[in-house]
């Protein structure tokens, strides 16, 4: 069985992709990095909800802590960007940097992330985000791929109900909740 390092946002953004690496033989290890989620409320909502369903599953998952006061001197100077704009290309950056960083030092090869699954993120950014991510740690590999199609869309909404996960209204910063 393959190993992943997969950085998770949320469960009902995690749950049908891990379904569908475990269906196809890969086995995730779940890093949990979301310094930019507010309030600390709803960072631990999120956090016991990914907790939650990856030891339902038999799955690690990692809590890489929460620093939100680091994450906004990161974005600063950012907070009045919309959704998809320099902002989230810049926390995305921050989260993906870290969990790049922690599969090098733990020996995975290969890392991937649940934000790729939100219709309100911008994969480009993603992608990107990713890519510099793993360039700067040798031998780990981000791997880009669109968990937007292949029916996953319509899992997630299933897995969501038929889990009764928590499903947040808004990604997770103070600047999105405000828009």
């Amino acid at each position: 069985m393959q190993t992943l390092l997969l950085h998770t946002c949320c469960a009902p953004c995690s749950a049908a992709i891990i379904e569908w690496l475990l269906a196809n033989d890969i086995r995730p290890t779940l890093f949990y990095c979301n310094p930019n989620i507010y309030p600390r409320e709803e960072y631990d909502i999120r956090k016991a909800e990914c907790t939650r369903y990856a030891r339902s599953l038999g799955l690690d998952i990692v809590d890489a802590d929460y620093d939100h006061e680091a994450w906004l001197a990161h974005v600063q100077g950012l907070e009045d960007e919309p959704e998809r704009g320099r902002r989230c290309l810049q926390c995305f950056r921050l989260r993906l940097t870290a969990t790049a960083r922690y599969a090098h030092e733990h020996g995975f090869d290969r890392i991937a992330t649940t934000l790729a699954s939100s219709r309100w993120k911008s994969l480009e950014q993603i992608a990107e985000a990713g890519r510099e991510a793993a360039s700067r740690f040798p031998g780990v590999e981000f791997w880009d791929k669109n968990w937007r199609k292949g029916g996953l869309s319509e899992r997630r909404r299933i897995l969501l109900a038929e889990n009764g996960f928590y499903n947040q209204q808004y990604c997770g910063c103070e600047f999105s909740r405000r828009q």
